[in-house]
């Protein structure tokens, strides 16, 4: 009786967990209309648009790349700017490495799912097979329906025309915003975020595009490394 209600409970919690992976999908994979969208209104054709989303994989650093170039900066600039944004996603495969106890091919095939979703599910499992299911279920949904309303969002940009008439190149700086507002979660962000706010504002006029922005990133990394106050 008891190897019965044991197994029912881990069934519930592995149907709960997929549910909640697939839920997450769905929430974060319609947004990549938005990215489909200011992809093409930057300058990129729809497979480039289509390329950046299933290669990279990483929303903040895609839409940094793009920001760039809708401001007419640089392909470099862009993407040292997505790089340093994400780094972050190394932290998380680096947390994940004890939890999902992958080797060889699957640890390498598993590195394209890394994001902030899959990592988040999988570190609040404790069980190794759990925090699996949680990871590749929920960086798997985000995956497909990501890339699936990034080529409708390209779709769509390319049969409005010009981006301009409508006002989507103004989308690309929105889109980022709405993507990095709900992270300034304490005052620590919010110092980092206005420090690299104006250090962009102060370089607009004196440098090239995408050199602002590139340094404000960099804001994020010196903060860092800088040494964490304790109190006694």
């Amino acid at each position: 009786m008891g190897d019965t209600r044991e197994h029912d409970d881990t069934t519930a919690e592995r149907r709960a967990l997929v549910r909640q992976g697939l839920a997450i999908g769905v929430a974060t994979g319609l947004y990549g209309t938005s990215f489909g969208a200011v992809g093409v209104a930057s300058g990129l054709t729809v497979l480039q648009t289509c390329a950046l989303s299933s290669l990279v994989f990483t929303g903040a650093s895609q839409f940094a790349f793009v920001g760039v170039l809708a401001a007419g900066g640089s392909p470099w600039s862009g993407a040292a700017t997505g790089l340093m944004l994400g780094a972050r996603n190394t932290l998380y495969g680096l947390g994940l490495v004890d939890r999902l106890r992958w080797r060889g091919l699957r640890r390498a095939g598993g590195a394209q799912l890394v994001i902030d979703e899959s990592s988040a599910v999988a570190t609040t499992q404790d069980d190794p097979a759990l925090a699996r299911l949680g990871f590749l279920v929920t960086g798997g949904a985000v995956f497909v329906l990501w890339n699936l309303m990034t080529f409708v969002g390209a779709l769509a940009g390319t049969a409005l025309g010009d981006p301009r008439t409508y006002g989507l190149d103004a989308a690309v700086a929105a889109a980022f915003l709405a993507l990095l507002w709900p992270r300034l979660a304490d005052g620590s962000a919010v110092a980092v975020a206005v420090a690299a706010a104006l250090l962009a504002l102060a370089l607009v006029p004196l440098t090239p595009a995408g050199v602002p922005v590139l340094a404000a990133a960099s804001v994020a990394v010196v903060a860092a490394l800088l040494p964490t106050r304790t109190t006694a």
